[in-house]
């Protein structure tokens, strides 16, 4: 198993969540989040005073997935994000040790 975590635009969002649909993704956790990289942020002018604005808003998305769907997720996600424009987003893939679903108590992929 593999967790992906992917940040994206906040308009990308549903983009991306049709995409997972469609490929068999069930479930995906999502936050609201802030940062910069190469983007940096911008300036605001607000009743006549400019602000900077370094960490802007994004999405990250948590899915949590079986190996051998991973390829698929990633390019899901990967396609359906992507503007061609700086800022789009970054995909990170951990190892995921052990999942357990605390309702039933079910473990590994079956948890999923």
């Amino acid at each position: 198993m593999k967790k992906i975590e992917a940040i994206i635009k906040p308009f990308k969002l549903e983009d991306v969540k049709e995409a997972l649909k469609d490929i068999g993704v069930q479930g995906l956790t999502v936050t609201e989040v802030k940062g910069f990289g190469r983007q940096k942020g911008h300036t605001e002018l607000y009743r006549g005073a400019e602000y900077v604005i370094d960490f802007l808003p994004k999405i990250k998305l948590e899915i949590v997935t079986p190996e051998d769907q991973v390829a698929k997720v990633v390019e899901a996600i990967t396609e359906s994000a992507k503007t061609g424009k700086i800022g789009d987003g970054k995909i990170f893939i951990f190892p995921m040790d052990e999942v357990i679903r605390i309702r039933t108590g079910e473990r590994g992929e079956d948890a999923i």
